[in-house]
């Protein structure tokens, strides 16, 4: 009995000194603030003009709560995935993607835009007319994208049917090449991919995207949630930092043309032209444009009940920006 008892004793004693280390040790790797490290930002994006702003915060590196860490993807569907698990914190997303995510169930906000206007109609150098389109490929990153609902409003208003070309969805990246092999007869895609076809004389501009959908959303920035919520002054110093990188991308001066060249692989005359067609002075969205472009995604039956304004707009960090 007595040997029984020493060793249900000793066996006591070593689960209470290895519960004391672990404790210890979750201690020591929580306390971020105690040892100098600060919390860091994960947010997505794609190698675009339309993030500029995120590239110039990144290189700022003025914060004091967090770092920032910009994860680069391949596609659309490759960073919607690290969003809506959590993986990254939030990102520069096309609107209609984050927009079907809510409508599923994730928890997203937009907080801004990534910019406005710069998604032009390409075509090659034989089509005149929206006419000339009829029976042929044109090109779209994504289905649910603004650059499908701007296809649709270009034919719409031209008197074609949405059926009366044949539209194929590209990685951005490869619309240049496919345009000047004549796979495809024109596309619609976020900058610099409009610039590269323009700049080396392979395809025109037919249109530019106000002359069909005057304030149209494109790329915003949204964050997920459970950040805004739980990690408020670092989103915060965050969207600040975001509002301020947007006023310098504005500038296009030769700053800007450094910063961005960091995160996109493009010649500076064909980024000279894409910063020609874009703008980053107005991050701020707008109510009325984005009530335009719901009704749009319902009329197209993109989706069947897209999340309102104040279900998916979140202000409160633009508005307080400094």
């Amino acid at each position: 009995m007595k040997k029984s008892l020493k060793s249900f004793i000793l066996q006591i004693l070593v689960m209470m000194i290895t519960l004391s280390l672990v404790a210890c040790g979750s201690g020591t790797s929580n306390q971020t603030s105690g040892d100098g490290e600060k919390r860091t930002v994960k947010i997505g994006y794609l190698p675009i003009t339309h993030a500029v702003p995120l590239y110039i915060e990144r290189e700022m590196e003025e914060y004091e709560n967090f770092n920032l860490e910009l994860v680069k993807f391949g596609s659309w569907p490759e960073l919607m995935d690290a969003l809506n698990t959590g993986r990254i914190d939030g990102a520069s997303v096309l609107v209609t993607l984050a927009m079907k995510a809510k409508e599923q169930g994730i928890d997203l906000s937009a907080v801004a835009l990534g910019h406005r206007d710069g998604n032009v109609f390409v075509t090659n150098n034989d089509v005149n007319s929206v006419a000339d389109l009829k029976g042929k490929s044109f090109a779209i990153p994504h289905k649910f994208s603004t650059h499908n609902i701007l296809l649709y409003q270009m034919l719409k208003q031209n008197g074609l049917k949405y059926e009366d070309v044949n539209v194929i969805e590209l990685p951005p990246a490869e619309m240049p090449a496919a345009l000047s092999e004549g796979r495809i007869a024109g596309y619609v895609v976020a900058e610099p991919f409009g610039a590269i076809s323009v700049a080396i004389e392979k395809g025109k501009v037919l249109y530019q995207d106000q002359e069909i959908w005057e304030d149209s959303i494109d790329c915003t920035l949204v964050l997920r949630n459970d950040f805004i919520k739980n990690e408020s002054e670092i989103a915060q110093e965050f969207v600040n930092h975001y509002v301020k990188a947007g006023e310098m991308a504005e500038l296009k001066d030769e700053h800007t043309h450094e910063m961005s060249s960091k995160y996109m692989k493009v010649e500076k005359n064909v980024l000279d032209l894409s910063f020609q067609w874009i703008s980053y002075d107005d991050l701020k969205i707008k109510e009325e444009e984005f009530e335009e472009l719901r009704e749009s995604l319902k009329e197209m039956g993109l989706m069947e009940n897209p999340p309102s304004f104040s279900e998916f707009v979140d202000h409160s960090l633009i508005d307080k920006a400094k």
